[in-house]
């Protein structure tokens, strides 16, 4: 069972459907079921607009599912997993910003790494649900060793290099981190197809997941669609959404372009996600980024 999972927080771009693609083609080649989970937790970002749209752009593709989440409907199970959390003593408020930790250790994700400064601090007597704080899980200590299929080395002492998770922010939205392995293990979720910017947070989940006694799925991160700004590189997202791509592509259109940047095809001339099905490999997929431009079409260069 295979899973994309985006964020209702804008319009789909090119990296979204680019990882709903191969999200879809994974699970597809392999004879298997894939769900689309609408990431729609965080009040301060999602609209629920986004979510129809969603649903109707990665349509327009082409892409099709065997199931459709709303992540707010499943309030209850995220809860449950706080829950057991609390009574096995891991969960613990914390008062710290970030500002507290910028200037200190760098984060495999970029970020600064937060030192675990609150874990002796007690819940309240109430329970977790009375904290006034945002909420950390104490992870164990210790290294994950953990490589994905594409041979990316994901090992990590995760507790040490990124720091204890917050899993309920101050203004009371569940974060990502919780709330992916308890969704994931509740559709049977048993591969992970995603960006590889999202491959540091790999180990902290595969600690939730033990903590939680949730299976682990088998990873698999891809490359990434980038723009460059100045003399780096960074993931396309508003400067070509989908109300743009739609109307300057067919569906078919951007399905040829997209398989023939990353190598599926060798022309990019218009296709059907389902043609591709039969000759999915993974060898084929190119592994490098690729630096993407927008004006009034998509170019790409390695």
């Amino acid at each position: 069972m295979g899973r994309f999972a985006p964020s209702t927080t804008g319009e789909a771009h090119p990296g979204t459907l680019l990882a709903a693609l191969l999200a879809w083609l994974d699970a597809r080649a392999a004879g298997g079921r894939i769900v689309l989970r609408l990431e729609n937790l965080d009040h301060t970002r999602c609209r629920p607009a986004w979510a129809p749209q969603m649903i109707a752009d990665l349509a327009w593709l082409g892409l099709d599912w065997d199931g459709v989440v709303e992540q707010s409907a499943r309030r209850r199970d995220h809860e449950d997993a706080l829950d057991r959390l609390a009574a096995a003593g891991r969960l613990y408020p914390c008062t710290c910003s970030r500002r507290d930790r910028t200037g200190g250790r760098r984060a495999p994700d970029g970020g600064w790494a937060y030192p675990n400064t609150c874990r002796a601090r007690p819940l309240p007597a109430a329970g977790w649900r009375a904290s006034t704080d945002a909420l950390r899980v104490r992870l164990d200590d210790g290294p994950i060793a953990l490589v994905d299929e594409g041979g990316l080395d994901l090992t990590q002492d995760p507790a040490a290099e990124m720091g204890d998770p917050i899993v309920v922010r101050r203004d009371g939205v569940l974060a990502y981190q919780l709330v992916v392995v308890v969704d994931d293990a509740a559709s049977g979720v048993t591969r992970v197809v995603r960006g590889k910017d999202i491959a540091p947070s790999t180990a902290t989940q595969v600690a939730l997941q033990r903590l939680l006694g949730l299976p682990t799925p088998a990873y698999r991160h891809h490359l990434l669609l980038v723009e460059a700004h100045g003399d780096k590189l960074a993931k396309l997202h508003g400067s070509a959404p989908a109300t743009a791509l739609r109307a300057r592509y067919t569906g078919d259109e951007l399905c040829g372009l997209l398989a023939h940047a990353i190598g599926l095809t060798p022309a990019a001339v218009p296709i059907r996600p389902a043609v591709l099905v039969p000759h999915f490999d993974w060898s084929r997929v190119r592994r490098d980024d690729l630096v993407t431009r927008w004006d009034g079409s998509l170019s790409y260069s390695a």
